[in-house]
């Protein structure tokens, strides 16, 4: 009896370190009900990774919309963190030059759009508060300078270039998995740094499509050659392919895309109905160009779509092909609107009389991808889509270095670099 207990404690332990690691990259979090579309992006490129060269001179941009259409005192500031994006043990005057803490000044309010909003806009660092040390960083926005008042976390990165990274994606020689993923077999050649204990001093972080949920992480060198460490194993760097996403055109409200059903216009908002979305699992695979999952604000009727953009209630609708409910899954709606979380508040419910599960999100204009996730019900680890997986899937890699020596106490970020799994962009492949 005690030999079993002991079991199933050591079960329960592993358990929870797996839900955990599966979950734990969620660390941006809205806080307020009254925030939308909080975006932070590369400066003028909504589908860049936040990234800040020190000393290159470039910015990042935060755009943040606040419902309640009223001027608030908002404020900021960022937090170093570690490999893990746990808060480093050090003083903010470690790494801020400057100013801890900054205002938000730059705000409008809504106009042309029926939905009341003030929009929020900032760019950084300015020159009175620069991070001074490479990593990874967390953005806080709070209320009337009192960072207890917190309104909702971002992450962004800075990166001080010691490290050249190149790669490519390959297909695995794994039967099962030749088909359906993709591998990444890159090197990084480092300068300036002692590689003599690169296995515990160099960590590789693998991003697919900006997504830190599904990255893989603690990725030492298969080998180190000089100053050039290799990672070449047939286990590292392995994704599953996925299909191109699926696409939503909120570009304008009065002139409806395809994948709108029929739409309502109230006197303050719009809803509108899309037309049911079919797991697509079995089908084969079709190259089209898309946003990775992500998202752009984006209007064909506005000056700034960032506060003349309106909002409005969109249905997604989604249904197996014989119309019956998934027995042990759950579906939820997923992308980066979403920031991929799988909470209550993208779990879709069935409806048993049109036979569809069915969920609302309130969205601003512009160009979406989206997903669908069934989560299995007695297994919440395991996560799946319904799209299917191919080989031949466009999809976009970055590739994060990371050092860290035997006296530092934060993990430094030395190298990046991007890729994309096919440049050929064929109007159809299949």
């Amino acid at each position: 009896m005690k030999c079993n207990n002991y079991f199933s404690g050591f079960l329960g332990l592993i358990l929870t370190l797996i839900i955990h690691n599966t979950f734990a990259q969620h660390v941006e979090k809205i806080y307020q009900p009254y925030i939308r579309t909080a975006q932070l992006f590369s400066y003028g490129n909504q589908q860049g990774l936040p990234l800040y060269k020190l000393g290159g001179g470039n910015k990042l941009e935060l755009e943040f919309d606040d419902m309640d259409a009223n001027y608030k005192n908002y404020y900021y500031t960022y937090v170093l963190c570690d490999y893990n994006w746990k808060p480093a043990n050090l003083s903010a005057f470690d790494y801020i030059k400057g100013f801890t803490q900054n205002r938000i000044t730059i705000y409008r309010y809504s106009n042309i759009a029926f939905t009341r909003y003030t929009h929020y806009q900032a760019f950084f660092p300015d020159q009175n508060s620069v991070p001074t040390r490479s990593g990874n960083y967390l953005l806080k926005v709070y209320l009337d300078g009192d960072t207890s008042k917190l309104v909702f976390t971002k992450q962004f990165l800075v990166l001080d270039q010691k490290a050249l990274v190149t790669a490519e994606v390959v297909q695995p020689f794994t039967p099962q998995l030749f088909s359906t993923h993709q591998r990444l077999r890159f090197s990084a050649n480092i300068k300036d740094i002692n590689t003599f204990s690169a296995a515990q001093q160099v960590k590789a972080v693998i991003l697919q499509n900006n997504r830190w949920d599904i990255s893989k992480r603690d990725i030492i060198p298969t080998y180190v050659r000089g100053n050039v460490l290799e990672y070449n194993s047939e286990n590292i760097g392995v994704f599953a392919g996925g299909k191109e996403w699926r696409w939503l055109d909120l570009r304008s409200f009065r002139l409806q895309s395809d994948r709108v059903d029929s739409g309502t216009y109230d006197k303050d908002k719009a809803n509108f109905f899309l037309k049911p979305d079919i797991d697509r699992t079995g089908d084969r695979y079709v190259y089209f160009p898309d946003y990775n999952g992500m998202y752009n604000i984006i209007t064909y009727e506005s000056i700034n779509p960032f506060w003349q953009g309106d909002y409005a209630n969109i249905h997604f609708y989604f249904k197996r092909k014989d119309g019956l409910p998934y027995p042990d899954d759950d579906i939820y709606l997923a992308g980066g609107f979403t920031n991929f979380e799988l909470n209550d508040k993208w779990k879709m419910t069935f409806n048993l009389a049109t036979g569809q599960y069915e969920v609302n999100a309130f969205l601003k204009q512009g160009y979406y991808n989206y997903t669908y996730f069934a989560v299995n019900k007695s297994n919440p680890t395991r996560v799946a889509e319904m799209e299917g997986n191919y080989w031949e899937t466009e999809n976009a890699y970055t590739i994060l270095i990371y050092y860290k020596s035997f006296t530092d106490r934060n993990d430094q970020l030395i190298g990046v670099t991007t890729i994309n799994s096919r440049t050929d962009k064929p109007g159809f492949s299949f």
